[in-house]
Order: structure tokens, then sequence, then C-alpha cells
């Protein structure tokens, strides 16, 4: 029996349940106790009862503990970089104009196309080290800068390896070897999905002009659930094009961006099953209105975030910042960031084991260089990330 035992704390913050206003019980001078990957027990150090056997110990004092947090939205495995693109946005062009003009998604698709699969892994690796710096113990991965059979499937096989949950994001641009978008699905549903649905755990369509329409994304998603896949869409980043609607009529587990969701598409969220992923260091990068985050909530949807960690419209791997975001901009509290970034994440993934700090759960737990933690989102893209402790074991030392 492995212990582990983080003693001394300033405080101990979680969310209490899986639900849509999940609440964050706190405890003052705390303990978190782990056996064998799992937490074992949480509470005040008063009630810590004296321990039997080899304990490894952690010094908490002056720090606050947090589950390990959960990034449901990122796009790890790429080559290349699109600095030059951001340099160009900086000065006026639009991400659609760079997309339209042969940048955007699909110049990392060659970039991506060019790696060695062992090349790539180590990208995704590295992506993942940034994450768990930050503070990220669970995440999901999507391919999408392949756009064939090999690279996809190296991709899927990148984020499964370096520790992530992989979602298969077959359509994320139309590679220009196709004519038009059906012509590229009747390829990759043809050629690529059969070893995609053992390789990923779930499917994402990018639902936006330009990209992907409705019935072209119902098509893809129809099938990539018939091979026992969980269904994501990217919808309402910049346009409304029926993302929600469809979203709610196939039982997808997330509808992710929705920067452009207007009144009707909140009600049906807020009226459905469906988590909506909300990405504000994107709509911050690209110059967009931020996800309507707030009105959202209020309606009584379910809410999540995310990074959306990517190399042309989210360059950064900091859940902190986005919570910070969360509650800046989109008037989220903080409790709510915290949720956001945490159970409501873990639910989008299928995942109840994580992003709460209860016996029984597993033993991912971030310690925040701070005597509060709503420090998490108050200090603004600071080094908050102490240490990281994932399964039990210190992962990560600042």
């Amino acid at each position: 029996m492995t212990r582990l035992l983080v003693r001394d704390l300033e405080q101990v913050a979680t969310p209490r349940e899986h639900a849509r206003r999940t609440t964050v019980d706190l405890h003052e001078r705390a303990f978190v106790l782990c056996r064998d990957g799992d937490v074992e027990a949480v509470g005040r150090m008063r009630d810590l009862r004296p321990l039997d056997g080899e304990v490894e110990e952690v010094d908490g004092r002056g720090l606050c503990a947090l589950p390990g947090l959960v990034d449901c939205h990122t796009h790890p495995a790429w080559g290349g970089d699109r600095v030059e693109e951001f340099a160009l946005r900086a000065r006026g062009a639009s991400y659609e104009e760079l997309h339209a003009a042969g940048g955007g998604i699909l110049s990392t698709v060659r970039a991506t196309r060019a790696l060695a699969e062992a090349d790539l892994r180590e990208r995704v690796e590295r992506h993942a080290e940034w994450m768990l710096a930050h503070g990220t113990t669970t995440w999901e991965g999507k391919s999408g800068y392949g756009l064939d059979r090999d690279t996809e499937l190296a991709s899927l096989r990148a984020v499964r390896a370096a520790g992530g949950s992989p979602t298969w994001l077959g359509a994320h641009a139309v590679p220009p070897e196709f004519a038009d978008a059906d012509a590229y699905l009747d390829f990759a549903l043809r050629e690529v999905l059969p070893e995609a649905a053992r390789a990923a755990d779930a499917a994402d369509v990018f639902l936006e002009r330009g990209a992907f329409d409705a019935d072209q994304a119902r098509r893809y998603l129809s099938a990539c659930g018939a091979a026992g896949l969980a269904l994501r869409l990217h919808g309402d980043q910049f346009t409304e094009s029926g993302a929600i609607p469809l979203a709610v009529e196939l039982g997808a587990r997330s509808v992710d961006h929705l920067e452009a969701t207007g009144d009707d598409g909140i009600r049906a969220l807020a009226a459905s099953g469906v988590v909506g992923v909300l990405l504000p260091a994107s709509a911050l990068f690209l110059d967009r209105p931020m996800p309507p985050g707030r009105a959202l909530l209020d309606a009584g949807a379910e809410v999540a975030l995310a990074t959306d960690f990517n190399p042309g419209s989210s360059f950064t791997t900091s859940l902190p910042l986005v919570c910070s975001l969360a509650c800046t901009r989109m008037h989220l509290s903080v409790e709510e960031a915290l949720c956001g970034a945490t159970v409501h994440a873990a639910r989008v993934l299928g995942r109840d084991d994580v992003g709460r700090l209860a016996p029984g759960l597993r033993a991912d737990v971030v310690l925040l260089d701070a005597p509060d933690w709503r420090y998490l989102a108050y200090h603004l893209a600071g080094d908050v990330v102490r240490a990281v402790i994932r399964g039990g074991r210190l992962a990560f030392r600042r």
C-alpha cells in the first residue's frame, strides 16, 4: 500500500458533485491523503487520524489544493507553427481571410503531414508537459491536422501514448486533394473511420461556413456514432449554422465555441443534456466576441471551459488563464470557473473519476502557491501552480 499525505494546507477546494449548479466545498487548514493512486480522505488537519505504516509527506504550508484540472478541448498533434499568421493578423488580416488564402488549418496540415510519426509523438508529449505545468492532469487531444489516413491515425496514437483521450477530428477542413467536402467525407468515412473508431474515444466536426455544413456534419457524426464513438461538435464560432440543433438531435456530449450563439441557441442548449464548452482564449486570440457564458449559465445550461490549445487560434495550454478570462470577460464566478475546468469538463470526456477530491476518486491534485484557492483565476497568467500530483504521485514541481 502506497500512501501520500499532503498536510497543513491553507485550503482544499473541490466541487461537490456532477450537477449543473455544482458548489465548491472548502476545507481550511486541511489535508489530502492518497492511497494506491486514489484519494483516501480529505478534511481538516484536526480530524486527521494517526496513520500506520510508511507515508510519504508533502508540506502544504502556504499552499492550496484543488482537483487536477481537466482540459476537454485541445489540438496538440501538429507540426510547424503559425507565428507568421499571428503577425499578419496583428496587422489586420482576419482568420477567415487567412483560411481562404490557403493559410489557417491547411497550412498546419501541410506541416503535420511532413512529420515522421516519432516526431509527431514527441510534439504531443511536449505539449502534454506544458499542460501538466499549468495543472492539467486529464486532457482530450484531437487529430484534424492530417486529414489523410496515416497522419490522422498517427495523431490519435500520439495522443493516447501521451496520456490523453483521443478525438478523431476527421472533419476539420477539406484537404486540397479533394474537390469538395462531400468527396472528402466519402474518403474519410470509408478509409479512415474503421481504424479511427478503434483508436479514438470520440469524433468531432467543424460545423461552420467554409468547412462543413449541417447536413455534412450529420452524415459524418451519424457514421461515427454508429461506429461507437462519442460525438462532439465545433459550432457557432463565427456563424450560427445549425450546430446546437444537430448536437441536441444526435445526443452529442458537447458543442464547443459558441461565440456566435444567440438567444434561441442558448435556450435550446439549456433545455438539453449537451454541455456547452467555452473557449475564451480562442475568442481573445482572434479578437472575437466572447461566448455568452453568463447567459448560458443563467438559462440553466451546463458549461465547461477548455483552452482550445492549437497553433493558429489559441496558442496556450493554461487553464488558469482560461479561468481568469471566464471570470473577467464572461462574468462567471470563480466557483463556476473551477467547476467548468473540472467536473463539467470531465463529464464531456465521460469521466466520473476525476474533477473532484473525494474518497475513491483518482488522486489528481493541483497545489497552488497561494493562500487562497481563488488565486487560480485571480493571478492572471501567473506561475500559480507550485506542484501537481497525478495518480497519487508527484508529477510536477516548480
